[in-house]
């Protein structure tokens, strides 16, 4: 793990809605923001030209970026981290985040017994990748969340909006940073910055790996 980053606030997710707004996106966030490539639906070949090319603006911009694979292409492919369900982020790789997914107590469980860097706990509001689904809701949200020995990053139908009404300092969204810009909501939150929250999980670096 790369012991010196620190954990940004806020993520930005790739998904194939999402595509064509990208790169503006990457632009526009807070430097040091994060960057989640996941594009699950493209062609080995060209997931990597894509990612090369975004990891490029990425980096530009001082943004983590993070890959949604294994630990080995997440190292081959040059990203600082990868991003899994608990139990595909081992064997861990030295020099790398690692991620985990979770969507209820069993799956934060699995997470810290396998050492994750942090957790992307969702879906906290309906989301349109899966509509009409169960959702956590902000109470059984922070219930999860507090068994979490790491990190927690909300996600799933989040904007900077529904961060602050969540009073939580980590979100990640598709949709939520990739709509162009409302006149009066220029300026997100700053990635080294977060909420005032009266949380634990507020403003931590990376933990030690284990």
């Amino acid at each position: 793990m790369r012991g010196s980053t620190v954990l940004p606030a806020i993520w930005l997710v790739s998904d194939a809605r999402n595509d064509a707004r990208l790169e503006a996106a990457l632009e526009r966030l807070p430097r040091g923001s994060g960057f989640i490539y996941r594009h699950y639906h493209l062609p080995g070949p060209e997931r990597l030209a894509q990612f090369l090319a975004l990891r490029r603006i990425a980096r530009a911009r001082g943004h983590v970026v993070i890959l949604a694979d294994s630990a080995l292409t997440g190292a081959e492919w040059g990203a600082d981290g990868i991003y899994a369900a608990p139990r595909a982020l081992w064997p861990r790789r030295a020099g790398l985040l690692h991620l985990a997914t979770a969507h209820d107590l069993g799956e934060i469980g699995l997470a810290n017994r396998l050492g994750a860097d942090a957790v992307l706990l969702s879906p906290v509001y309906p989301t349109r990748s899966h509509p009409g689904a169960k959702t956590l809701g902000p109470v059984r949200f922070r219930l999860l969340a507090a068994r979490s020995r790491v990190p927690v990053i909300a996600l799933g139908g989040m904007d900077e909006r529904g961060a602050q009404r969540l009073e939580w300092p980590r979100w990640a969204a598709i949709d939520g940073l990739t709509r162009a810009p409302r006149p009066a909501a220029r300026g997100l939150t700053g990635s080294r910055r977060g909420f005032m929250v009266r949380s634990h999980q507020e403003a931590n670096p990376w933990p030690a790996a284990r």
